[in-house]
């Protein structure tokens, strides 16, 4: 995933879930962020970011706020790129275990939810639902950043799914270089942490890979020990 007219800027505030306010050139600018989580260990004030210039005239804000240094790591914080990584990665084959994949699609509905993707290999078919993780504390990534009901609704989902003879997968998408493990985030959210146990024990995969992140790109990296 390539972003295009990428510019630095400093970040100043942030006084809802969806705006910011950076300084850009030595102006304020209030800019949208492309990630509602929480993201306090990252977006602190004198914090340097990158924005994208967005590419509709009509757009409220000019730029959308997709990536932030913590300290010397670069973290990607667009929570609508994990999915479509994850999908480039599995179609050039980059992905261990979903090498010989030949039909794939993306926002696919299974009962009450609808999972990031959709796949068929020669030996089975099944679902994949992907997160993205911007949370790092101490070389460990963590998923939640904050309470999600919806994260543990389509972990008991994909259980169905693998229940129905599917394939399931949660892939964590770690959105920065640099960590050794992945572990939920249980002192946020015990009970997403409770479902991807649960999950586990269900036949369903957990998955984790690292990001290999620039200033204006980010591609699959490596799996990452996944410890529950």
């Amino acid at each position: 995933m390539i972003y295009s007219d990428v510019k630095k800027a400093v970040f100043l505030k942030r006084p809802n879930r969806f705006i910011a306010h950076v300084l850009v050139d030595g102006q304020e600018e209030i800019v949208h962020v492309k990630n509602t989580g929480r993201c306090r260990e990252i977006l602190i004030e004198g914090t340097p970011v990158l924005l994208e210039k967005g590419k509709k005239p009509d757009r409220k804000t000019k730029y959308s706020l997709i990536c932030a240094y913590k300290g010397d790591i670069l973290i990607n914080i667009d929570s609508q790129v994990p999915n479509r990584v994850v999908f480039d990665a599995i179609k050039a084959g980059s992905i261990k275990g979903f090498e010989s994949v030949f039909k794939i699609s993306r926002e696919v509905a299974f009962g009450n939810s609808r999972f990031d993707i959709y796949y068929e290999n020669p030996s089975d078919k099944g679902y994949i639902e992907v997160k993205g993780v911007t949370l790092e504390r101490d070389g460990i990534a963590l998923f939640p950043d904050a309470p999600t009901e919806r994260g543990a609704k389509h972990i008991h989902e994909m259980i169905k799914a693998v229940e129905l003879g599917y394939r399931g997968s949660i892939f964590f998408l770690i959105q920065l270089k640099g960590v050794s493990a992945f572990t939920p985030n249980a002192i946020m959210d015990k009970e997403f942490a409770d479902a991807l146990i649960a999950a586990r024990k269900s036949g369903v995969q957990i998955i984790a890979y690292d990001s290999v992140v620039t200033e204006n790109s980010i591609t699959i990296g490596k799996e990452i020990e996944v410890v529950l």
